[in-house]
């Protein structure tokens, strides 16, 4: 980069570069596991010290990359500039309207602990410290999307800082491109500074974790089909087979119920999960809906992972028997998550219904070289028995390192989200996690 000089007094925002102190902790991405070789890190001030960056990038030549937390990263930011928005931290949720506006550092957590104080709820996902911002651009799929489908078709305006370095409110009146494109695109079209979305009704809410020795994965795994068969769109439930080291394997069972009644409804319909015998655990109870990430306790601290996510088309015998054929290990996690509901309804976005009933999610840590080989391999096995069952393309939120932005929507919204990209972007200030042009 040229003119690093010129950077430090473009903004009013802390700006790191390589070799400064502090400059790696800064430029690590939620997966530690994922390199980032930036240029600069820069934590914006506010909304305007985004257009200042976004001024002065534009005049160097050098792309932006939005990272609110971190989470998604693709390591796809060489000699870009990382911008950091922590400080934009705005959270404000009128009741009466049901609107939350948050700035683009604002995390789910924070969200929730305001929302439930008017029996409100965002469409968060299972962990508390992803940000609204970057979850949102993706999509956004989450614990209450059966009920109320993508967490951007909830979007009523973003607040954007575009490719001029201008300021600008888009909504569906105002500019409907891009505001088709930034309701699950990408931020490839313009850095988002502020988010407004349509809160749901909490009246109450029932979930949390089952757990049983891996003796009794297929008694689970059937009762699982069973209950998401024919589970209202008010109840998620997903399971996952665990294998960590040190710890005998286990699968688990993680649900909740939104809405009316939870405490009777959600045990209920859960019911023939109790009659499983040799439960390790039970933790399933009435909780405050801001209490929706105590769920699965994921770390809420950066980590290095090996991610993997897909959609599957179907759970039959095949794909039971092919999931417990053998030990998942070197995985620490193979997941489920039933879909449906209201996510396979039409939807004006980019990756439009999501008709897949359930999504496949692989996990492991890459401790050292030999165990990332055997996570890789392992995974390939599986996905490869799988076969015709997998669907071939999967939500951008849930693409990792090497995939494409073309792997999460079809010929048509891509073609579509490119020529969004030229117009608003011809000069490529902005790089998302998965660039939407790179092939």
């Amino acid at each position: 980069m040229s003119n690093l000089d010129e950077l430090r007094s473009a903004v009013r925002g802390r700006v790191l570069l390589p070799g400064d102190d502090g400059f790696e902790p800064a430029v690590q991405p939620w997966n530690a596991a994922v390199p980032q070789p930036a240029a600069a890190v820069v934590a914006a001030a506010d909304a305007d010290d985004v257009a200042a960056l976004v001024r002065y990038a534009r005049r160097a030549g050098v792309p932006v990359a939005a990272q609110p937390s971190g989470h998604g990263a693709s390591g796809d930011v060489d000699g870009a500039v990382l911008l950091r928005t922590g400080r934009l931290d705005e959270v404000r949720v009128d009741a009466a309207t049901r609107i939350a506006r948050v700035g683009a550092g604002v995390t789910w957590g924070r969200v929730q602990e305001e929302a439930s104080r008017h029996g409100l709820t965002g469409l968060p996902g299972s962990s508390p410290v992803v940000s609204v911002t970057g979850y949102t651009l993706g999509g956004g799929v989450g614990w209450f999307s059966r009920a109320h489908g993508w967490a951007a078709d909830s979007v009523t305006a973003f607040e954007v800082v575009g490719g001029d370095g201008e300021p600008a409110r888009v909504t569906a009146d105002s500019d409907p491109e891009l505001f088709w494109a930034l309701r699950g695109g990408g931020g490839d079209y313009a850095l988002v500074t502020a988010t407004e979305f349509r809160l749901h009704p909490a009246p109450a809410l029932y979930g949390g974790q089952m757990l049983w020795p891996m003796e009794r994965s297929r008694e689970v795994l059937d009762v699982f089909r069973e209950v998401t068969a024919g589970a209202p769109a008010e109840l998620t439930v997903w399971t996952g087979l665990l294998s960590f080291p040190g710890a005998d394997p286990v699968i688990a069972v993680h649900a909740t119920y939104l809405g009316e009644g939870a405490g009777e409804a959600g045990p209920g319909l859960l019911r023939p999960f109790d009659a499983i015998e040799g439960r390790l655990d039970d933790s399933r109870a009435v909780l405050p809906v801001h209490e929706l990430g105590t769920i699965t306790n994921e770390p809420t601290d950066p980590s290095p992972g090996l991610t993997r996510g897909e959609l599957l088309t179907a759970l039959d015998d095949t794909v039971v028997d092919t999931l417990l054929a053998e030990p998942i290990a070197p995985l620490l996690g193979v997941q489920l998550r039933h879909a449906g509901g209201a996510l396979a309804r039409p939807s004006d976005s980019p990756h439009g219904a999501l008709t897949e009933p359930y999504i496949l999610y692989f996990f492991g840590v890459p401790v050292s070289p030999e165990v990332t080989e055997g996570v890789v391999a392992r995974r390939g096995a599986l996905l490869e028995a799988l076969g015709s069952y997998v669907a071939g393309r999967k939500p951008y939120t849930f693409l990792g390192a090497g995939e494409r932005a073309a792997d999460a929507f079809g010929a048509e919204s891509l073609a579509r989200l490119r020529a969004v990209k030229r117009a608003r972007d011809p000069e490529g200030v902005f790089r998302s996690n998965f660039p939407v042009g790179k092939d």
